[in-house]
């Protein structure tokens, strides 16, 4: 039988793909999100056509002004008898903007005032009005800009998947005995010495299932009671743990044997790790899944944490390795009932 497609794949990425959204206007909604979600080249795309555009646009305003005023024919004047005034200007005229004399010039002054650069050439006067509150829009609208998209840069640069690549899951579950019962276990560890704070992990089993009234739900989602080592579902991941989900009757485990786990085509169990990064105050987080021939019956993880000088060291080159222990064949439910018969 054809391998069935992940919902989650190894490396946390959902396999979900979204078609015949008719509602595209609710991206426009929230501009900043979509901006984040981009992909790099479309980012930074928009971030530069952002600021050509307004350059572009505050130009042309600069120089309808300039046309308005007479500006550019008093400027025209000025290089055909340059004796005719001083400072640059004909006798007894004031300019808006001096030192314009065409659209190139208006669109130097306008990316002079947009990033504040001022190179002492050109400068607003006192003659108009109109002029003074362009100078102020055009400010505006420049901050305007520069805080969203240097903003958006920031998130993308800092988003939270990012601190994920360093919150590893072993590549393989095992299931085995622990305290005389069969249990689904994995290892998960973190790479950075920077702590994940108030971190929860939780599993589910998404499978194929059909309701009594014969509706079928394709990726019906089941959370699994979990244990770890500190009980509960926080953990402190200072050192690598073993993470395990005990099979009992409320387990939708509970029937699978070796024989018929491969035959599960439909069975993938997704492991979600959620927790607060120490450094930035971020919420992450990392997640993977297994399938039914990524679980390995009869294995335990090898022990990789040692005390050495004083300190526990801990080997990542073991981390995924497993070793064969004693386990029964068979379903949990039949070692229940092995058990309550003796």
């Amino acid at each position: 039988r054809e391998r069935r497609a992940r919902f989650v794949g190894k490396n946390g990425a959902c396999n979900v793909a979204h078609k015949n959204i008719r509602e595209q206007g609710r991206f426009l909604q929230d501009v900043f999100t979509t901006l984040v979600d981009l992909k790099w080249p479309h980012t930074l795309l928009i971030f530069t056509m952002s600021f050509l555009c307004t350059w572009l646009l505050f130009g042309m305003v600069w120089w309808l002004i300039a046309f308005a005023h007479g500006d550019l024919d008093h400027s025209t004047r000025l290089q055909r008898d340059p004796g005719e005034g001083a400072v640059g200007t004909p006798a007894g005229f004031v300019p808006c903007v001096t030192s314009i004399h065409s659209f190139t010039s208006a669109f130097l002054f306008s990316i002079e005032v947009q990033v504040t650069i001022g190179f002492g050439g050109r400068m607003v006067t006192e003659e108009c009005p109109a002029a003074i509150l362009v100078l102020i829009v055009q400010n505006i609208v420049g901050l305007v800009i520069n805080a969203i998209m240097l903003g958006c840069i920031f998130m993308k640069t800092s988003q939270a998947h990012r601190r994920a690549e360093t919150l590893i899951f072993s590549k393989h579950a095992v299931i085995a005995l622990r305290e005389g019962k069969l249990c689904f276990m994995l290892r998960v560890g973190d790479l950075r010495k920077s702590m994940i704070i108030s971190a929860t992990i939780r599993m589910q089993v998404v499978k194929k299932t059909a309701s009594l009234e014969g509706e079928v739900v394709p990726l019906n989602q089941i959370d699994i009671q979990m244990e770890n080592p500190v009980g509960g579902n926080s953990i402190f991941l200072v050192s690598p743990l073993i993470i395990y989900h005990v099979i009992d009757k409320n387990s939708p485990l509970y029937d699978i044997s070796p024989m018929n786990l491969h035959h599960h085509e439909d069975l993938e169990i997704i492991v979600i790790l959620e927790g607060v990064v120490e450094t930035t105050g971020i919420t992450t987080q990392a997640r993977t899944s297994y399938l039914a021939d990524e679980i390995l019956w009869g294995q335990r993880f090898v022990p990789i944490v040692a005390e050495e000088d004083g300190r526990y060291s801990v080997d990542y080159s073991k981390f995924g390795n497993t070793v064969k222990v004693p386990t029964p064949s068979c379903t949990a439910r039949q070692l229940e009932e092995d058990k309550s018969i003796m």
